[in-house]
């Protein structure tokens, strides 16, 4: 007997509906595991990530690359700002230029991850926030993304590209010709 096919992939309400249950399991999930009662600031940009990875899974900022590189380094960034030089307003700004600067050269710039320097600076974070919250709440947004997209038909499948660079030229703050 044959299964039919439903196109499910035509109807944008069912596909929205879709993506917006994969973001709250995925949210709900990295929540769960990085402890929010303890930490909610520290998770601000994860919301930012799950708008990009189940809203814009096939953008670059999305991608792996970015993903994780942008979320690890802007908090590493953060943390080492806040260890070396306290926290007083220039180190905020220092910090942020540093992780735009670091995002920008190595093409990981993912924007939700732009609140990580920050926010390591506001909660005086130590370095075992790299692994949680940032890592762990990073990687299971990833894992929920990658499995949720594959059981809908018709969705792109999360990563589209391990490797895409954001941006994916290093022609910054202009029009790429």
């Amino acid at each position: 007997m044959k299964i039919p096919d439903l196109k499910m992939h035509r109807y944008p309400a069912a596909r929205l509906l879709w993506c917006a249950i994969g973001a709250a399991i995925g949210i709900a999930l990295a929540l769960f595991l990085v402890g929010p009662p303890a930490i909610p600031f520290l998770l601000v940009s994860l919301g930012g990530s799950t708008v990009f990875l189940f809203g814009l899974t096939r953008a670059p900022a999305t991608q792996p690359r970015a993903l994780f590189g942008g979320h690890l380094g802007g908090a590493l960034i953060g943390i080492a700002c806040y260890h070396a030089f306290g926290d007083a307003l220039w180190v905020y700004a220092l910090a942020q230029v540093l992780a735009l600067s670091f995002m920008l050269l190595t093409k990981t710039v993912h924007p939700p991850a732009g609140a990580n320097p920050i926010l390591m600076i506001y909660a005086h974070a130590g370095w075992s926030a790299l692994w949680q919250p940032v890592f762990l709440g990073v990687a299971s947004l990833a894992v929920v993304a990658a499995v949720w997209s594959r059981l809908y038909p018709g969705l792109a499948h999360y990563p589209v590209a391990w490797l895409d660079r954001s941006p994916p030229s290093t022609f910054w703050g202009g029009w790429d010709e």
